[in-house]
C-alpha cells in the first residue's frame, strides 16, 4: 500500500492560516488524484479539496475562497494553505491520494482553531 505521510496541524487563532503538507512516491503522486479531507467528532468525513495530476481543483463549499490545494511534482508532494481560519474547521486532516481502482490515506494531523 502506498505511503502518505503529513504534517503541518497545529493550533491557530480563529483568523490565523496554516499549511498542511503530505508526500508520497512518485508512481503515486505522478497519476492519482490527490486529496484532503477532514472529521471533526461526531461527523462524517468530508472531503475538503482535490486536486487532479493535470492541475485540476475542487474545493467544499464552505472553504471557497480561504483554503487553497496545491502540488509540487518535484517533490511529490501536495498542500492545503489555510487562512482565514475559523473555529467550525477544527477537525483531523487526512490527505488521499486515488484513482477509479485505488484508494490510500494518510494517518491524519489534529487542527485546532481556538482563541
Amino acid at each position: 500500500q502506498a505511503q502518505l505521510v503529513e504534517s503541518g496541524g497545529g493550533l491557530v487563532q480563529p483568523g490565523g492560516s496554516l499549511r498542511l503538507s503530505c508526500t508520497t512516491s512518485q508512481s503515486v503522486f505522478r497519476l492519482y488524484t490527490m486529496g484532503w479531507y477532514r472529521q471533526a467528532p461526531g461527523k462524517q468525513r468530508e472531503r475538503v479539496a482535490a486536486i487532479t495530476s493535470g492541475g485540476i481543483t475542487n474545493y467544499l463549499d464552505s472553504v471557497k475562497g480561504r483554503f487553497t490545494i496545491s502540488r509540487d511534482n518535484a517533490n511529490n508532494t501536495v498542500y492545503l494553505q489555510m487562512n482565514n481560519l475559523k473555529t467550525e474547521d477544527t477537525a483531523v486532516y487526512y490527505c488521499r491520494a486515488n484513482n477509479l481502482i485505488y484508494s490510500y490515506w494518510g494517518q491524519g494531523t489534529q487542527v485546532t482553531v481556538s482563541s
